[in-house]
């Protein structure tokens, strides 16, 4: 079954080429099932890069997703067209007014781990959307720093500043195989890494109603579950491109920033070499479990989410 799109959104022809199956809201009305519904708060700068790496994941699955596409009310882009975000975007503040419901929530990262919590410029309407989650969203997902922010936010989970940037690919140890949302996961999970920032295992042990799903020896835990709020949360990217850590190495390189060469990602460490993606089965894998373990819990009336 399709992922549902906007016809003019960039995602919509790039993941056809793909052979992932898209479909038009227009033809999606005329569908006699309910789609799931799903909405992506993007706090990334390059927004249009990042609906194409989540919508390519949740669209695989043999499910209809409806994907709504949110943004921070007040906060002003400025690495998308203005005219992409009002074409394909809606401010949270009107969702929230709206008292529409979803099945699902994608929280992105963003690039502000440097900064405390609440010194973040639009930290108190992200907090509101936290908050509205619990109520209007069966089940959450939080992604890199938007994982750290929920942690923060619901369990009072810290982040700590690294000395160095923890930055390549990094086997991740399956804790958990039976969860459904790493069942059938490999004993060992190879993982992209980027931030400066990490989660301690130590922390994470002080709050009972987590679970460790993933967790690697050198970059520490990355997958979480609070099962009985349905959210999950990961500090990695499984969602990332074959070459999106090659993106951010010749970024910093070109910007004159000391940077290591990622880890474990390209052929002999030579960024000479074309990087090889050795994670995408996984990622389709945690991203088509969390959307089945949706379907197989969510209400059928969505005016029934939040009635806990």
């Amino acid at each position: 079954m399709p992922i549902t799109l906007p016809e003019d959104l960039p995602a919509y022809d790039i993941l056809s080429r793909e052979g992932v199956m898209v479909m038009s809201p227009g033809r999606a009305a005329t569908q006699d099932i309910r789609p799931l519904r799903i909405a992506l708060l993007n706090l990334m700068p390059k927004k249009i890069q990042t609906e194409n790496q989540f919508a390519r994941l949740i669209g695989a699955t043999p499910l209809q997703i409806d994907l709504s596409l949110i943004r921070m009310s007040d906060h002003e882009s400025r690495n998308t067209a203005a005219d992409h975000l009002a074409s394909f975007y809606r401010p949270f503040a009107e969702v929230a007014a709206s008292g529409e419901r979803f099945d699902g929530l994608i929280v992105t990262g963003a690039p502000v781990e440097h900064l405390p919590f609440e010194e973040v410029t639009y930290w108190d309407e992200l907090r509101r959307v936290f908050d509205w989650s619990r109520s209007h969203v069966h089940s959450s997902f939080g992604v890199c720093w938007g994982g750290m922010a929920m942690g923060w936010h619901f369990h009072g989970l810290p982040k700590h500043m690294l000395d160095r940037k923890a930055f390549g690919c990094f086997r991740h140890d399956n804790l958990q195989p039976a969860s459904p949302f790493v069942r059938g996961f490999s004993d060992e999970v190879l993982v992209p890494v980027s931030r400066w920032t990490e989660v301690r295992q130590s922390d994470v042990d002080a709050r009972p109603e987590l679970t460790t799903l993933l967790s690697s020896p050198a970059v520490g835990p990355c997958l979480l579950e609070d099962r009985a709020a349905r959210t999950l949360y990961i500090f990695n990217h499984l969602e990332y491109d074959s070459g999106t850590l090659k993106e951010e190495y010749d970024r910093d390189v070109e910007a004159g920033k000391q940077i290591d060469v990622p880890a474990n990602y390209y052929p002999d460490d030579d960024p000479r070499l074309c990087p090889s993606n050795l994670w995408r089965a996984h990622a389709h894998l945690l991203y088509g479990s969390w959307i089945n373990e949706i379907y197989q819990t969510t209400p059928f009336d969505l005016r029934d989410i939040g009635a806990r």
